[in-house]
């Protein structure tokens, strides 16, 4: 009888800390979430020790930035500056008697839905996470390319603002959930007529996407236009990625999507204008299907094709 295996996986982004008990058949056994606001090593290394069992084979972590994956460093992570530099292989071989393995977050969370998600049925597509920010993951025949896939900080606006990542007009300070929010408030402060003046007991700096979106719901003005203008933005992106790599699908995750019938909508009926129709009849867009997992369930793929690839499914 075969003995079950396990990888611890983390998905660490710009708001939250994901970890995960993963088994090798990507069944996720136990997870904890945290604030990624504090000391992430020290919140990081305590929820591994909740986790860990004799069995695990080995720590995958999914980080928000460009990740140099051999010595484990995070060199930049516009949304959560507190680990750029930090060696996550020395912080964690210190503690735990494990191989570590690193990527870029939504390079896992494409590894995720590979394996076990929305991206299954397809031999390439680009992974689009749709959060406090926004990162990519692409996958073609069959792989995860081994590239950077910063899709958040692709430029959408030549002069636009200014991007924590130092590049103006990104992706991601038009179309992420940072945005939306900055971009209400800034009208509110303007006096702008909205229901949401009224929002968080008069405090707009605790204005969230949910509330956007429920506002917009309840036929909002300022909100729907905020969803819309964002999802057009996002459409400009996607379109840029469908006439680069000509994918079967394009596959959305993260919070965000929780608003699809406004702001993906408004999105792909942009793509629809700025691709190449040849391309964007060929492709399906589609919700992630792991959701919040797929980044936990991607960096401990990563160690089960690396510690023990007879006992993983087929590589991807």
């Amino acid at each position: 009888m075969s003995v079950s295996r396990y990888a611890i996986g983390a998905d660490i982004g710009g708001t939250n800390l994901r970890v995960a008990l993963v088994k090798s058949d990507a069944t996720v056994v136990e997870k904890v979430k945290v604030s990624s606001s504090g000391d992430v090593v020290a919140s990081l290394i305590s929820a591994i020790e909740d986790l860990y069992t004799g069995e695990t084979v080995g720590i995958g972590l999914g980080l928000a930035g460009v990740v140099d994956r051999k010595r484990g460093v995070v060199e930049k992570s516009p949304n959560l500056p507190s680990i750029d530099g930090v060696s996550f292989i020395d912080a964690l071989g210190k503690r735990f008697p494990l191989p570590v393995y690193v990527d870029n977050d939504a390079n896992a969370a494409a590894l995720g839905e590979k394996w076990a998600g929305a991206g299954t049925d397809f031999r390439s597509f680009v992974l689009f996470t749709l959060g406090t920010g926004i990162g990519g993951g692409v996958v073609h025949d069959g792989r995860l390319l081994d590239i950077s896939a910063e899709l958040g900080h692709i430029s959408v606006e030549a002069s636009g603002v200014r991007c924590p990542c130092g590049n103006n007009g990104c992706l991601e300070a038009y179309a992420a959930a940072r945005a939306m929010v900055g971009r209400v408030v800034e009208a509110l402060e303007g006096g702008a007529e909205s229901l949401m003046k009224d929002c968080c007991s008069g405090n707009i700096y605790r204005l969230t996407p949910e509330d956007i979106y429920r506002y917009a719901l309840e036929g909002d003005g300022l909100a729907r236009e905020t969803l819309k203008t964002a999802g057009r933005y996002l459409g400009v992106g996607i379109a840029s990625m469908i006439n680069v790599f000509s994918p079967e699908a394009v596959i959305l995750s993260g919070g965000l999507t929780g608003a699809w019938n406004i702001y993906v909508e408004e999105a792909i009926r942009e793509a629809s204008k700025r691709a190449f129709p040849e391309l964007f009849r060929s492709v399906k867009i589609l919700p992630a299907r792991l959701g919040d997992d797929a980044g936990m369930i991607g960096a401990a793929h990563i160690v089960f094709q690396k510690e023990q690839p007879s006992r993983s499914t087929a590589p991807v």
